[in-house]
C-alpha cells in the first residue's frame, strides 16, 4: 500500500483502462439489452458514474492528445494522424514530478504516423514521443486485433514483436505482469499504469466464445437506427461482432480487478474506465464516428475503486458534463495534485471524493477541426455545444446545422436548427457557442444570427 509522500500526502494509484469506439449505451447498466458488462456493471455500483461524459472530438487522435494533455484539439491534435508535439508535457510528466512510476500499454496513435506510407502497427514510435511515461509498450495504430505488433524499451531497437492471441487479451497479460511486479516490491511508490486497446472498433471480430452469444438477428438495434435494409443489415452484421468485442473487453476488465483485489491494491487504486469516442452503428443512417450525434460522442466514464478507500465517499451516478479535456486535471485530483495551468480542463474531481468541492458545468464544447474525410464522416469542419439543461446545438461554417432537446428528444429526431420557433434559443445557443471559441482561442465562422 503507498505511503504517505515526502509532504506527509497519501497519493493513491491510478489507472486508466481505455477501450476505443465504444459508446456509453452499449453498457448494461446504461440498460442496454444486448450488452453484457457484468464486471463493469459492478465497477458503477461501487463507484461513480459520469453519465454526461463525453468526447468533444469524437475521432480518436484528437480525443487521446486531449486526455493525455488535458488541452483542447486545436491546440494539441487538431485531426486524424497528426502528431502530439513532443514538446508538450502532459499528465505523465507531471505524475512523473510528483514520484509516480508511470506506464502505458496499447494503442498510442499519437506519432502522426500516415498510414498510405505503409501499416502503421510496424510504425516504431520514438522514445522520446512517448508522452513521457517512463515504462511504454506500445503501437502507433492497429486495425486487426489478432495481428497486433508492439515495441517499447529504452531505445527504438529495444524490442518488436507480436503478440500472442487477441490484442486486448494479450495486451491486458502486459498491464497484469507489471501490477503483479508493483506488488512484490517493497517499495511505496504510487503508480499511474494507462491500458489503451483497440476493441471494440471495427473489425468487429472477438474470440469466438465470446461471439457465440451474439447473432445479427437477434441484436435489438436502436429506434433512431432507420429502416432501410442496406442500413439495418450492415448494423446487425457489425454489432453483433461489437457487443462481442465489449464483452471481451468487460471479461479482461474483470481480470484486472480480480488482480489488484488479490494483491490489496484495489483498496488504494483509482480505476477510471472511458473511450475516446462513440460509433453510430446506423442510428441517423450513419456509421462509425466523426458526427455530434449522441452515438458518436457518449462515452462510458467510471471512476471507481473499493468501498473501503472512500469514507463517506461518493457513488452512483452524477449528472455533470465531463469532456475529453476534463479527463487528466480529474485525475490529478483524485490524486491529491492540483492540475498545472496549461491544462484546459476541469478538475471534477469532487464528484467521487468526500469533502471536496464539486464545480458546476454549463455546458461543454464540441469540434470537428480537420475532418478524415473517410466514408461514414462528416466531412466537413464543425463545432457544436451541449448544456447542462439538455440542449445540443451544432454550427457548419456559417450555417446552423443541429438543434436539439435531449431532455425531451434523447434519441434526436426532432431537428430544430431551422424552426424559427426556436429562433431564441438557437441565438442564445450560437453564442454560447461564440463563446467558448473565445475562451478558447479557437477560430471558426459562426453563423450570423
Amino acid at each position: 500500500m503507498p505511503e504517505p509522500d515526502n509532504s506527509g500526502t497519501f497519493r493513491p494509484n491510478v489507472l486508466w483502462i481505455i477501450a476505443d469506439q465504444f459508446r456509453s449505451q452499449a453498457t448494461g447498466y446504461h440498460l442496454d439489452p444486448n450488452a453484457c458488462t457484468p464486471n463493469l456493471d459492478n465497477l458503477a455500483a461501487i463507484g461513480v458514474d459520469f453519465k454526461e461524459a463525453l468526447s468533444g472530438f469524437p475521432l480518436c487522435c484528437p480525443a487521446r492528445g486531449s486526455f493525455l494533455t488535458g488541452r483542447y484539439p486545436h491546440h494539441m491534435v487538431p485531426g486524424h494522424e497528426y502528431a502530439l508535439p513532443p514538446d508538450k508535457p502532459t499528465i505523465a510528466h507531471v505524475l512523473n514530478d510528483a514520484g509516480y512510476d508511470t506506464a502505458y500499454f496499447g494503442k498510442w496513435h499519437l506519432d502522426g504516423f500516415h498510414e498510405r506510407t505503409g501499416r502503421a502497427a510496424m510504425h516504431i514510435v520514438p522514445v522520446d514521443r512517448r508522452g513521457g511515461f517512463k515504462r511504454w509498450i506500445g503501437y502507433e495504430n492497429n486495425n486487426s486485433p489478432w495481428d497486433s505488433w508492439v515495441h517499447g524499451g529504452e531505445n527504438e531497437s529495444s524490442f518488436h514483436y507480436r503478440l500472442p492471441g487477441y490484442e486486448t487479451d494479450a495486451l491486458t497479460d502486459l498491464l497484469l505482469e507489471h501490477v503483479t511486479k508493483i506488488s512484490e516490491t517493497r517499495e511505496r511508490t504510487p503508480f499511474f499504469a494507462v491500458l489503451s486497446v483497440q476493441p471494440p472498433h471495427d473489425p468487429y471480430a472477438a474470440p469466438s466464445r465470446f461471439g457465440r452469444n451474439f447473432a445479427p438477428a437477434s441484436v435489438r438495434l436502436r429506434p433512431n437506427v432507420p429502416s432501410i435494409a442496406r442500413i439495418t443489415e450492415r448494423a446487425r452484421r457489425d454489432l453483433a461482432g461489437y457487443y462481442a468485442m465489449i464483452e471481451n473487453f468487460d471479461w479482461n476488465v474483470g481480470r484486472i480487478v480480480d488482480l489488484l483485489r488479490a494483491t490489496g491494491l484495489m483498496d488504494t487504486t483509482h480505476v477510471l474506465v472511458f473511450s475516446d469516442h462513440g460509433d453510430m452503428h446506423g442510428s441517423h443512417g450513419q456509421f462509425r464516428k466523426m458526427g455530434p450525434y449522441e452515438e458518436a460522442i457518449r462515452i462510458p466514464f467510471l471512476v471507481s475503486g473499493e468501498r473501503a478507500f472512500y469514507h463517506g465517499r461518493r457513488s452512483g451516478g452524477v449528472q455533470v458534463l465531463l469532456n475529453h479535456v476534463d479527463v487528466a486535471p480529474t485525475t490529478l485530483g483524485l490524486c491529491g495534485i492540483a492540475p498545472p495551468p496549461w491544462m484546459e480542463g476541469t478538475d471534477l474531481s469532487g464528484y467521487r471524493l468526500p469533502n471536496r468541492s464539486s464545480p458546476s458545468v454549463d455546458s461543454a464544447y464540441l469540434q470537428s477541426v480537420v475532418p478524415t474525410g473517410h466514408p461514414d464522416s462528416v466531412d466537413r469542419p464543425w463545432r457544436g455545444v451541449v448544456t447542462s439543461d439538455g440542449w445540443k446545438y451544432v454550427a457548419f461554417e456559417g450555417v446552423p446545422w443541429l438543434l436539439f432537446n435531449l431532455l425531451e428528444d434523447p434519441l434526436e429526431q426532432a431537428n430544430m436548427a431551422h424552426n424559427s420557433r426556436y429562433a431564441e434559443i438557437r441565438k442564445r445557443l450560437n453564442d454560447r457557442l461564440g463563446q467558448w471559441m473565445s475562451d478558447t482561442d479557437d477560430h471558426f465562422v459562426l453563423p450570423n444570427l
